[in-house]
This record gives C-alpha cells, sequence and structure tokens, in this order.
C-alpha cells in the first residue's frame, strides 16, 4: 500500500481539473492505497518573501497551512497535482506553494513518483507544455523523484464542463494503476 497525496489547485468551484483529482484519488482508493486529497481551496498559503531562512531552520517564518501540506507531501510516496492551465501555464495557487515548499529541499522525503494532471479550456497538443515544464523545475530538485504522467484534458473551459469526459476515467485508471 503506497501513500498517495493529490494536490487540487483550482480555486473554483466545480472545477474541472479538480474532477480529475477526484478521479485519480478514487482510482488509487479503489487499489487499496492511503490516499490525501487536498484542496488549496480555502487554504491560507502567504507568498515566499525570498527570506530564506527555511534553508537554515527548515521550517518557513509563516504560519500557515504550508507546512501541514508540505508534511503530507514529503511522507507520500506519490504525489499527484492537479491544476487548470491559465494562459498556458499552472495556476499561481500551484507555484506559489511550490515557491514556499523551499524548505523540503534540504530534507529527506519519501515520494518517487509525480503526476500531472491538467485542464484547459483551449485544445491545442501544446498547451500543457508550460504547465509540464513548471512542474519539472521543481521535480528537478528532488533527484529521486521523476514525473510519471502527466494526464492533460483540453476543451474544458466551464465549470463542469468535464462531466462525462473519458478523460476522467483516465484519471481513475490512472490512479487505479499505481
Amino acid at each position: 500500500m503506497k501513500k498517495v497525496v493529490v494536490i487540487s489547485t483550482s480555486m473554483r468551484p466545480g472545477s474541472n481539473s479538480h474532477q480529475l483529482a477526484v478521479q485519480f484519488a478514487e482510482g488509487a482508493k479503489a487499489a487499496g492505497h492511503d490516499v490525501e486529497l487536498i484542496s488549496l481551496r480555502g487554504k491560507n498559503i502567504k507568498f515566499c518573501i525570498g527570506c530564506l531562512s527555511c534553508q537554515t531552520t527548515g521550517a518557513c517564518v509563516f504560519n500557515d497551512d504550508v507546512p501541514a501540506i508540505m508534511d503530507s507531501v514529503l511522507n507520500a510516496d506519490v504525489v499527484a497535482w492537479a491544476t487548470p492551465i491559465y494562459y498556458y501555464e499552472m495556476a499561481g495557487q500551484m507555484k506559489t506553494l511550490i515557491d514556499r515548499m523551499n524548505a523540503m529541499y534540504p530534507k529527506d522525503y519519501r515520494f518517487r513518483d509525480i503526476y500531472l494532471l491538467t485542464t484547459a479550456a483551449e485544445d491545442e497538443p501544446n498547451v500543457p507544455a508550460r504547465a509540464e515544464s513548471g512542474l519539472q523545475g521543481w521535480i528537478d530538485c528532488f533527484e529521486k523523484a521523476s514525473l510519471k504522467a502527466h494526464l492533460f484534458c483540453g476543451g474544458v473551459g466551464a465549470a463542469r464542463e468535464i462531466d462525462g469526459n473519458p478523460k476522467l476515467q483516465a484519471a481513475f485508471s490512472l490512479g487505479n494503476a499505481l
């Protein structure tokens, strides 16, 4: 049994990327894994101020929701990120969390497998490339980890427009195959 953390970064109710996250999580649960689905919606996540004190103390100077999220990620075997694509890039909330998890770099971590689940109104194949590249920059800081898969669902702009889309089953199958 693996510890799986799924981070849903959309702030919108009825988010299409959140629906992918839910299906990935449900697939992993059906396979018998211990799954934690974390939604950033409603979380208090401050912006990094670049003081780098986390590099010497191992903790951020801010007391918000990030330490608990970071602890979950550090202790996971699998981490899945779900984000809407805005202007050909990951959601700002995802980038803000990645920046704040700078305190993780000198710490030991369990995760090896990283997954990316993305949605966008646009449906061209190049749409998710920058979001994947941005996440790959974070993954590159953890030499034992790698991006195992990226599932993209384009052509879904309005809330819940993904309902009935075969990519939901693909997300379930991806989680179920862990």
